[in-house]
């Protein structure tokens, strides 16, 4: 291989100094780019009998690469007022350097006067991306310069997000979804792009395009029919009502769409399926709604396996509702840096398909890249259920949100009583239901147990497993859904809760 190239990297030194750092580890420790790149900061060089303006002048000189990072504060001024960041961009254009700008925040009035002008500038010559933590610099920049080593073919072939669809032009792209995109960007990140910027300036700007062309990520983003292109980017979602896949499947549906609808898509499934209390409006106009799942946890692991699943498997994101958890597989590995037990921790974030995250990242789909694991442990603790699993199994990734045990202990003990032959293993809740039930009980009054609110849910998940095991009977069984039926204990329910030693809980 070549020598490698000198990546430059100018700001201003008392500003930016930590991204400026990360974005060096980074390159350093990328199995792909530190094959390609080598990283200048000027705080690294010994100290030596030199003028400063002549050192970093010449490593501009002599750097392949020219990256700037632009804040707010412009620097130290030398006699004819011009500082040296704005003198290493004016050189680096003067020798036709390759030039990255990042431009850090969007409010561009808390600037100096003289950096405003300097952003004005650069966004003249070239187009510049703006950045507003380290994670999404690092992914801009990450991108970037995989696009440069594709461009003066270092790289033999790019990235599948960032390579070419085949057969696909602009015309297989919604103008519509990118509108919904930019202005939620907007919203949500402060993103510079206004929401009627055309679609080619767009695509440009985010990377999206392979020599003029849609890339599969700009499909998957915001194409009319992502899975005419690409089939297996369908999402699938199962409901059981027991614990282990069984068939027929009580509810199976096929998503297709972008990744933003795909996402949309199987959380609304997901929340639809599991318990949800709906509070008073006594703090606002609006009830809060409770899911016994954490929204944000079941979203952050259905982000998690649209965004870094491998799609160029022919397999697709399976999401599956069980009574006792949710488990969520998505094709393809950790990257070789990160392990199961690392998510656990504070790490890195590795993206598979960087071009994809970066957008949803912009939406607000992903928090903060590197602690969206972390960020489901913690809001399934806080909600007193365990910490999520998570597990590798046959080029498969597995994530898994345990759901409260009620729902699965009436599901379990009915199933265990059915094929035992005995009727004695009872969950607290039926215990409950059943004691409810002994002179007769309305539906409403037994799903208050347990703090129910959706009636089928209720009827076929406890209800019919109490009916199936002999130890509850319906008043009107011709009627199952009447507003005026009713539950009540049979002899041998009661026999079951009112045995010689009571009944057996689990």
């Amino acid at each position: 291989m070549s020598a490698k190239q000198t990546l430059f990297i100018s700001s201003v030194q008392k500003e930016l100094a930590a991204e400026r750092r990360a974005v060096k580890e980074f390159v350093h420790t990328d199995p792909l780019l530190s094959r390609f790149f080598d990283v200048f900061l000027f705080e690294d060089l010994p100290a030596a009998d030199l003028r400063t303006d002549a050192v970093y002048l010449s490593e501009v000189d002599r750097c392949t690469l020219y990256l700037g990072l632009f804040g707010n504060d412009y620097g130290f001024e030398d006699a004819q007022g011009i500082s040296p960041t704005e003198h290493e961009f004016d050189r680096a254009t003067a020798l036709g350097k390759p030039r990255l700008i990042y431009v850090h925040g969007s409010d561009d009035s808390a600037r100096h006067s003289k950096m405003r002008a300097l952003v004005r500038k650069a966004g003249d010559q070239l187009i510049r991306r703006r950045f507003g933590d380290t994670p999404e610099l690092i992914a801009a920049v990450n991108a970037s310069l995989v696009d440069h080593l594709a461009r003066t073919g270092a790289l033999r072939t790019s990235p599948f997000d960032a390579t070419a669809c085949a057969g696909a032009t602009l015309a297989d792209l919604s103008q519509d979804k990118l509108a919904l995109f930019l202005v939620r960007a907007q919203s949500q990140r402060g993103f510079a792009l206004d929401p009627a910027t055309p679609m080619h300036s767009a695509l440009t700007h985010l990377n999206l395009l392979d020599a003029g062309q849609p890339s599969h990520a700009a499909i998957l983003l915001f194409g009319q029919a992502p899975q005419r292109f690409l089939p297996s980017s369908e999402l699938k979602c199962m409901h059981f009502h027991g614990t282990q896949v069984s068939k027929p499947i009580p509810s199976y549906h096929i998503y297709k769409g972008s990744v933003f609808e795909l996402v949309d898509q199987a959380l609304d499934f997901v929340l639809s399926k599991i318990d949800r209390r709906v509070g008073t409006r006594a703090a606002g106009a609006q009830a809060p709604v409770d899911y016994e799942l954490p929204r944000e946890a079941v979203a952050e692991a259905i982000v998690n396996a649209v965004a870094h699943r491998d799609y160029t498997s022919n397999a697709s994101v399976q999401v599956m509702l069980f009574a006792d958890r949710l488990e969520i597989w998505n094709p393809g590995e950790l990257p070789p840096q990160l392990t199961v037990d690392n998510l656990r921790r504070p790490h890195a974030s590795i993206p598979r398909s960087p071009r994809i995250a970066e957008p949803l990242f912009l939406a607000r789909y992903i928090e903060k890249a590197g602690t969206g694991t972390l960020d489901m442990i913690h809001l399934c603790t806080q909600a007193g259920l365990p910490a999520p699993e998570f597990r590798q199994d046959g080029g498969q990734f597995i994530q898994t949100l345990w759901r409260h045990t009620g729902e699965a202990e009436s599901a379990e003990a009915a199933t265990a009583g059915t094929q035992s032959g005995t009727k004695s293993a009872l969950s607290r809740h039926q215990v409950e239901i059943l004691a409810k039930a002994s002179t007769g009980a309305a539906l409403t009054e037994l799903m208050a147990i347990d703090g129910r609110t959706d009636r089928t849910k209720f009827r076929n998940q406890v209800i019919k497993p109490l009916i199936d095991q002999g130890w509850l009977e319906m008043t009107l069984p011709d009627k199952p859904t009447s507003s005026q039926q009713k539950y009540r204990l049979t002899a041998q329910g009661k026999r079951a809760i009112n045995g010689p030693n009571g009944p057996r809980t689990i």
